[in-house]
């Protein structure tokens, strides 16, 4: 029989909304709002059912709010009797994952993620730094167009997501001159992101020390399920190691799709995206047709997952 892996979404997953229906419906998702709530200082639930999309885009908010909603949905699932044999988040879903896997509570995962957020957002100045999405091109296609581009200043792969699906990041006339070389190499697509700091490259190396200042204070639990770290898109071994992997993951490329081949390769054949949004269902299916994907992110995408994984 196949393994189950709960996969979490990451940061421009949110939208006004997200996780409403659940927490009105389940008294356990309801208490996730709560939780963070009394965690930040300020009203989750009015921020993110009521709020508007401005608020909501700064990154700071928009981490602890994925999270919020991405655990909320979670709670259901587990209710239900639904247990994942592996776990990973792209990016930001990385702690919604390690809550999953029971290395850290839901109110220390909110809070760092605020921290997260806002050192993130610290660390590079407002037009200093960009992002682009390059459809179309291997992997060494794009990292060649990078080196090329280096004489302009930083940029580097950030995310590989699916095959053919990569984005880059770092500073403007960088990615600018790597955009156009990228092109010229026959990607299909190669654009611009409307983002607000160069995530996933060394620019963010700020970023990593004052997160990993705040990780030294944490005890990590041991895993419960085992789940694939963004930065080496391994298993993590230890509760020793989550520390340094979850502040190098903040200036190093997510390894998305090896983490997605590598749960495969240990048995995993159904994956449920859990919070906002149907982004990593799509990069599965690039990835591999036959898995089987489902998502849990409000209560139609509930039944028919709950109805389906028990057949």
């Amino acid at each position: 029989m196949g393994k189950t892996a709960f996969i979490f979404p990451g940061q421009g997953a949110q939208y006004i909304g997200m996780g409403r229906e659940i927490a009105s419906a389940f008294r356990s998702a309801s208490d996730i709002f709560d939780q963070a709530s009394e965690a930040l200082g300020f009203d989750m639930r009015k921020m993110v059912f009521e709020g508007d999309e401005e608020t909501l885009k700064i990154t700071e908010n928009t981490q602890p709010a994925i999270v919020t909603a991405s655990v909320a949905c979670l709670m259901p699932l587990l209710e239900a009797g639904i247990k994942p044999d592996f776990t990973a988040g792209l990016s930001l879903g990385e702690y919604s994952a390690h809550v999953a896997s029971d290395t850290m509570d839901f109110k220390t995962a909110v809070s760092l993620v605020r921290k997260r957020g806002k050192y993130m957002q610290e660390a590079v100045p407002l037009g200093v730094g960009t992002m682009a999405a390059i459809i179309g091109l291997s992997r060494e296609d794009v990292l060649d167009c990078c080196r090329e581009a280096s004489i302009y200043g930083a940029v580097e792969p950030a995310n590989y997501n699916c095959p053919g699906q990569i984005s880059i990041a770092g500073e403007v006339k960088a990615v600018e001159k790597a955009i156009e070389l990228c092109r010229e190499r026959g990607a299909k697509r190669a654009v611009q992101l409307a983002v607000s700091a160069p995530f996933h490259c060394s620019m963010l190396a700020p970023a990593r020390d004052k997160l990993y200042a705040e990780l030294e204070n944490i005890e990590f639990g041991d895993f419960k399920v085992p789940l694939i770290a963004n930065a080496t898109a391994r298993v993590v071994g230890s509760p020793m190691e989550i520390k340094d992997l979850l502040a190098r993951q903040v200036c190093s490329p997510v390894l998305w799709e090896d983490s997605i081949r590598l749960m495969m390769e240990l048995g995993a054949d159904t994956f449920i995206e859990i919070g906002p949004g149907k982004v990593l269902s799509g990069f599965l299916k690039k990835i591999d047709k036959d898995a089987r994907s489902f998502n849990v992110e409000d209560l139609a995408s509930l039944e028919k997952t709950l109805e389906e994984i028990k057949k």
